[in-house]
């Protein structure tokens, strides 16, 4: 199939955003659905979680069945709407975490702060389908009680700017609301957390950062779940990023038949490291309300991240982590490597294949 017209304002964010594709047309006149896509897309017309794909990210989506990693992953199945047992609106329990309208604080020394509710495109496995895209979105007095409640709460030490995807703000919003925690003087790290870099890459222009890098530390928290979305427009983009000083971290999901393979994770995760942004957690899919089919089990999990340590360095190795549902925070996942016990020695599980003893100091 033919893909989308490349118009001369391409490389403009903000025609990409005012040009996403939004509606069932828009969608059918750029691929062939199957009835489950097509009766996933009617269903996103009632409400939910929209139906939005940037051009950019458009020409990416495969074109052939439904099974694609990139089109999987934008375009909506009948599945979204089939509840299983266990899953939650709210899995991370943020509503019951508010400190104000658009503030959630779950840990002591760290907030997140939802700046907008709207994305460039929307991932169907969204940990906030119950509100992204649909309003209301905050207003910026919603945003000021919650600049408000960090400068009066000095345990808050990092603040993630989030929603809805901070970067979907115009310039000068956003750093003025980045200027605005940089003043608060126990705020050490502002993190902006966007996966505008994967969906809209052209939004990274120099201007921006020039205005951002007087408000360092400010960390890019970003987000890629397979390599196919590591394209050279993200390859620039990621480079202004790192040449202008901002530190870079991913956060990827791992999601049943898109990227639970250690060969896609491992070419996705040894890209980042070279492209300077580093793995930071590979997240358990949240048991959100109607996302069973995106969800792997823990144990296939833990069996990727065994075979991922004897083939990547720590510094390509991500933490793999699971929100634990209720708002009770991540916790790391990772297999005991301890066999056994004998006297002071511990038989350990080496990355690489067998075992050896550890002699463990003595109580003396």
């Amino acid at each position: 199939m033919t893909k989308v017209q490349r118009d001369p304002h391409w490389s403009d964010w903000k025609w990409q955003v005012r040009h996403a594709v939004r509606t069932p047309a828009d969608l059918a006149a750029q691929l062939t659905l199957t009835p489950d896509e097509a009766e996933g897309v009617r269903r996103t017309t009632a409400g939910g979680l929209p139906l939005t794909v940037t051009p950019y990210f458009m020409e990416l989506v495969e074109r052939e069945g439904p099974d694609g990693p990139l089109r999987r992953q934008v375009v909506p199945s009948a599945a979204e709407w089939t509840a299983s047992p266990g899953e939650r609106d709210d899995p991370l329990g943020e509503e019951a975490l508010l400190a104000a309208p658009s503030l959630v604080h779950r840990y002591p020394d760290r907030a997140l702060l939802w700046a907008t509710d709207r994305c460039a495109s929307y991932c169907r496995f969204c940990t906030r389908k119950r509100l992204v895209g649909q309003g209301p979105t905050p207003t910026e007095s919603d945003v000021a009680d919650g600049i408000d409640y960090i400068a009066r709460t000095p345990s808050i030490r990092d603040v993630i700017i989030s929603g809805g995807d901070a970067l979907l703000l115009d310039d000068d919003k956003l750093v003025s609301l980045v200027a605005r925690l940089r003043g608060i003087r126990h705020v050490d790290v502002i993190r902006l957390a966007t996966r505008m870099v994967a969906f809209c890459p052209m939004r990274i222009t120099l201007d921006l950062l020039h205005q951002l890098r007087a408000f360092q530390p400010v960390y890019f928290l970003l987000h890629f779940n397979h390599p196919a979305e590591l394209t050279p427009e993200v390859t620039a983009a990621l480079a202004r990023l790192a040449d202008h000083g901002f530190p870079l971290l991913n956060q990827s999901v791992l999601l049943r038949g898109i990227n639970d393979r250690v060969d896609v994770l491992e070419a996705l995760f040894r890209t980042l490291a070279r492209l300077r942004c580093r793995p930071y957690y590979l997240h358990q899919c949240d048991a959100i309300t109607g996302a069973a089919h995106f969800r792997t089990t823990l144990d296939s999990g833990l069996d990727l991240v065994d075979a991922l340590r004897g083939r990547v360095s720590g510094l390509a190795l991500p933490t793999y982590v699971v929100d634990v549902p209720g708002g009770r925070g991540k916790v790391p996942l990772a297999r005991d490597p301890r066999v056994s016990r004998e006297g002071g020695l511990v038989r350990l599980r080496g990355s690489l294949g067998g075992t050896a003893d550890y002699p463990e100091p003595s109580d003396s």
